[in-house]
Parts: C-alpha cells; sequence; structure tokens
C-alpha cells in the first residue's frame, strides 16, 4: 500500500497500464491487503484510469477495521 490521501487509500504497483495487468495487480494488492481472495475485490469505476474505485465483499467490520489500519 502507498498510503493515504484525503481518506483515500493509495495502491501502488509495478505493473503497467497495459491490458488491465495494473488493475489486476491493485486488485490483488487489496485482496492481500484485507485477507480476502480476489474473487472478492471488483473494479467498479475507473478500469482505464489513473484513479480507480473497487468494490471489496466480506464482513464490514473486518473490512473498516483493516481499512482504518491501512489509513493510518
Amino acid at each position: 500500500m502507498g498510503g493515504a490521501y484525503a481518506g483515500q487509500l493509495i495502491v501502488r504497483v509495478r505493473e503497467r497500464a497495459v491490458d488491465g495487468s495494473a488493475t489486476d495487480a491493485v486488485a490483488a494488492s487489496l485482496a492481500a491487503a484485507f485477507s480476502v481472495t480476489h474473487r472478492s475485490v471488483v473494479c467498479i469505476r475507473g478500469a482505464i484510469s489513473r484513479t480507480k474505485t473497487f468494490d471489496i465483499e466480506g464482513d464490514d467490520a473486518t473490512l473498516t477495521a483493516a481499512l482504518a489500519q491501512l489509513l493510518q
């Protein structure tokens, strides 16, 4: 994870933005950070943009706690 900016989580990956490989890498990083499966992380906005929005499926309390820790 790359930190936080204005209440948003920043994720940095090494993959280049070619054929969705960077988006897939971000999804994999989020899945690992939130301890969920890769299928639980879906890009819902910005798949071809630098700024992306992801939906993470899982227990709300667990995900909220993980996000709070990542944003510190």
